[in-house]
This record gives structure tokens, C-alpha cells and sequence, in this order.
């Protein structure tokens, strides 16, 4: 995986900035031109996720994907800001990251400095899992532009790489020799957990309104049909089917808040909350897989979880 990371790197001027976007009505150029302002702060904020995992790591070759995995995001950060000055075309307003993206990145950062591993790769993991089944393939199909298209194709196939790994850290969390060396740590002190819960409470609190306004909202422009944000929560509850994922308590938590939230009483009277809590909109707590999928997602290997997940990004 490390030789591929280092291989397949690629700078923005290896794309085609000659051409000429497609002609396009007012309201699609403001559109398209925030839709990829907004994804250069995404892939910043995902860039400063992957430092946080390359600082944790401990094994050589790790350390060193997640360095690539940086470089990656500084890369597709720019390359979307490059897109967004490509099609401001008339220059329609002055376009500025969505408010709410803004004040959760740091938070989010700052939360994940405080987090147990298991639970900051669990945001990673669902985060790419969104932006690279749903809105990355959204957005390009909603500009259907060549200059979009090849830009896009070198940015999935980095996050295909990240995924891949994300999967693969969500195995090894589950392990025994993982709770090894978590007992081998230091506790944190009080201060720190302090710290910790202020963080994860900030985090919470600025999360439902980062994901409504950044993902799910300019995901019912792109793609008003859900299906692809709906497969991107069915990947999502499939590793919950792995039984080694309640083994950590974050992961029991959070399949005990969908568990809850899909009992009619729950639903009524903590839904809100729930959803709130996961982060997430109500639709996407319901059980999406079916039982079929859920008992074939038990018995498959990580592996072939995360390639299942993959080859969903060739379906149209």
C-alpha cells in the first residue's frame, strides 16, 4: 500500500487548466462554484485529521501512508479551490466557506486530539465513506464538465486508498493486541478528561448543523433521488454487523443509539436526540441493510467489506 500511495501521487498542474468550462445558467455556476469552495474546506479539514492519525501512529509504514494520506488532502483542497475559480466564471458574489463548516473543523480537530483512536477513525472512516460514495460522484455528475471529470477521477482514486486503510484501522481497533496498548498507556488525568468531554461536547454540538448544511443539503441539489447517501449509511451500518465493533465502547454506544432509535418508543421519544447525538438525520438512523446483508456483512472479512464499499463508486 505504501509503494501505491507514493506512486500514484499527482500535482494539479498535471491537469488540463486550458480548457473551457461548459455554459451554464446563474444559478448553477453560484451552485457549483460554492459546492467547490466548500470542498476545498473539506478536504483541509480532512488533511488535518490524517496529521492527527500520522502523530498516533506507531508502526513505520503506517506513519508514513498517513503522511501521503496529508498530502493527498492538501492536494485535493487545492485542486477544488482551483475548480471553484474555474467556474466563477461571471463572478456572480463573493463566495465564502459555508459558516457552519467553519466552526466545526476546529472543534472537530480539537475533539479528535482528545479522542480515543478507535472513535477518531470511526469519524474519518464515515466521513469518507459520505464523501466519496455520495457527494464527491454527486457533485461531479451535477457539473458534468470535462475539467470536473478529470479532476475528480485522481481524487477518487486517493480516496479509494484512504478508505481502504480507514477499514483496515477499524480492524485492528478490535483486536487484542490494540487493547494491549491501550493498557500500557498513561490514564489521563482529570484535567484532561475535562478537556476531553468539552471537547466532544463542542464537537457534538456544532456537528448536526456542519452535516446538514455541508453534506445533506447540497446533496438533495446534486442528488435529489438520496440513493447514494443512503448506500453511503448502508456501508456505514454494515461494519456495525462486524461482531468485534461492540467490542470497543464507542462502537457499542453507537450501535446501542441506532438500536434505541429504531424501537418505536425511542423514535418517539428520544429521536431528536438520538439523531443529534449520532450526528446525523433521522432517515439515515433507520436500518437501511437488510437482514440478509447485515448477516453476509458479519461473515465477510474487512477486506472485502471495504472493496464491496469501493466498487460502489463504479455503479452509475
Amino acid at each position: 500500500m505504501l509503494a501505491k500511495c507514493e506512486e500514484l501521487q499527482w500535482q494539479p498542474a498535471d491537469l488540463d487548466w486550458s480548457q473551457k468550462p461548459r455554459p451554464m445558467s446563474r444559478e448553477d455556476e453560484m451552485a457549483i462554484v460554492q459546492l467547490f469552495t466548500d470542498m476545498a474546506g473539506i478536504e483541509r479539514l480532512a488533511g488535518a485529521l490524517f496529521v492527527e492519525q500520522e502523530k498516533r501512529a506507531t508502526d513505520p509504514t503506517l506513519k508514513a501512508i498517513f503522511a501521503t494520506f496529508v498530502r493527498d488532502e492538501v492536494r485535493h483542497a487545492q485542486v477544488a479551490q482551483m475548480l471553484a475559480d474555474f467556474y466563477d466564471v461571471h463572478h456572480l458574489t463573493v463566495y465564502r466557506q459555508n459558516p457552519h463548516l467553519s466552526r466545526f473543523t476546529p472543534a472537530f480537530v480539537d475533539a479528535v486530539r482528545y479522542l480515543s483512536d478507535d472513535v477518531a477513525n470511526t469519524y474519518i472512516t464515515v466521513g469518507e465513506l459520505i464523501l466519496d460514495i455520495a457527494l464527491l460522484r454527486s457533485i461531479n455528475d451535477y457539473v458534468h464538465d470535462a475539467m470536473s471529470d478529470q479532476a475528480m477521477r485522481l481524487i477518487n482514486r486517493d480516496e479509494s486508498r484512504h478508505i481502504a486503510i480507514d477499514y483496515h484501522m477499524v480492524e485492528y481497533y478490535m483486536t487484542d493486541a490494540y487493547e494491549a496498548q491501550l493498557a500500557a498507556r498513561v490514564r489521563p488525568n482529570l484535567a484532561e478528561r475535562v478537556r476531553g468531554a468539552r471537547a466532544m461536547a463542542t464537537m457534538l454540538y456544532f456537528g448536526k448543523p456542519f452535516f446538514h448544511d455541508v453534506f445533506f443539503a447540497p446533496m438533495e441539489r446534486v442528488d435529489p433521488s438520496g440513493m447514494r447517501m443512503r448506500e453511503a449509511f448502508k456501508r456505514v451500518q454494515m461494519i456495525g454487523a462486524k461482531p468485534g465493533v461492540s467490542r470497543r465502547p464507542f462502537g457499542a454506544f453507537m450501535l446501542n443509539v441506532r438500536r434505541i432509535y429504531n424501537t418505536p418508543v425511542g423514535r418517539t421519544l428520544l429521536g431528536g436526540l438520538l439523531s443529534r447525538v449520532a450526528g446525523t438525520e433521522p432517515r439515515f438512523m433507520e436500518d437501511i441493510p437488510t437482514p440478509a446483508e447485515m448477516a453476509s456483512a458479519a461473515r465477510m472479512s474487512f477486506d472485502e467489506l471495504a472493496a464491496e464499499a469501493l466498487a460502489v463508486k463504479q455503479a452509475s
